[in-house]
């Protein structure tokens, strides 16, 4: 039987189409995000996820699997050793598809084909905004404790001296005041 086994052509031969599929999976694992048609979108996104099924087990054997579709050395090392580790638990739908509407020239349905832990720039930029003043806290809590200790003895000490000062005052003002009472 034949079931399943079909593909979209995409109007092209066989070698522009392999060529035009190995270059998006590489842009995408790259930028994480592509922008493109629906129809492009939704056939790299088979192989897409395949590969990346396949990155989740850093091997000599899978990395030459890979390999021979993604030629760029970097993207393939990132591909193993950042995107294939944080898809580890999950099993399968690495991809989403986002529509965006239609294309001006030719009314083409666009969307943007993106890994599901994919995070905007605004976003990372405020992640990295509060990973900042995480660690501005962090570095000021100890001298923080230290200020507040030192401030603590002070007033220790201070009210300490207070008292003792004031206890004779006290004590005085207290016998000044029981003779004036007889």
């Amino acid at each position: 039987m034949n079931h399943r086994k079909g593909f979209n052509k995409l109007n092209r031969n066989a070698s522009h189409r392999k060529a035009l599929i190995r270059n998006m999976s590489t842009v995408l694992f790259k930028h994480e995000r592509i922008e493109t048609t629906k129809a492009k979108a939704l056939e790299v996104r088979r192989h897409a996820e395949k590969m990346i099924t396949r990155a989740k087990v850093d091997s000599v054997h899978n990395r030459r699997v890979v390999g021979e579709k993604i030629k760029d050395e970097a993207v393939l090392a990132k591909l193993f050793t950042d995107i294939g580790p944080r898809m580890k638990e999950r099993n399968g739908g690495y991809t989403r598809v986002l529509k965006l509407g239609f294309r001006a020239g030719d009314a083409a349905e666009m969307v943007v084909l993106e890994l599901v832990d994919y995070k905007l720039e605004g976003e990372k930029k405020d992640e990295k905004k509060a990973a900042k003043g995480k660690k501005a806290e962090k570095a000021d809590k100890p001298a923080a404790k230290a200020e507040k200790k030192a401030d603590k003895k002070a007033e220790g000490s201070s009210k300490n001296r207070a008292t003792a000062k004031a206890k004779p005052k006290a004590k005085a003002e207290k016998k000044a005041e029981e003779p004036k009472e007889e």
